[in-house]
């Protein structure tokens, strides 16, 4: 396991796990915030393999 110390808004905090995405990279972390458990699934399923670019692109077109 690794940790990365960081100061989160609570309001990220606040929202359901079930409900988030998270995507990372060396030098930058995504949270993706879903409606349902049901779409954030198919967000992973839809997107499995994709860069940044191109998973927020995918968000914007579906889900935004």
């Amino acid at each position: 396991m690794y940790c990365i110390k960081t100061e989160i808004p609570q309001e990220i905090c606040d929202i359901d796990d079930e409900l988030k995405a998270i995507y990372h990279s060396k030098d930058t972390v995504c949270i993706w915030v879903f409606k349902t458990r049901e779409d954030r699934n198919r967000f992973m399923d839809e997107t499995s393999g994709m860069l940044k670019n191109e998973r927020e692109l995918h968000f914007e077109s579906f889900y935004k």
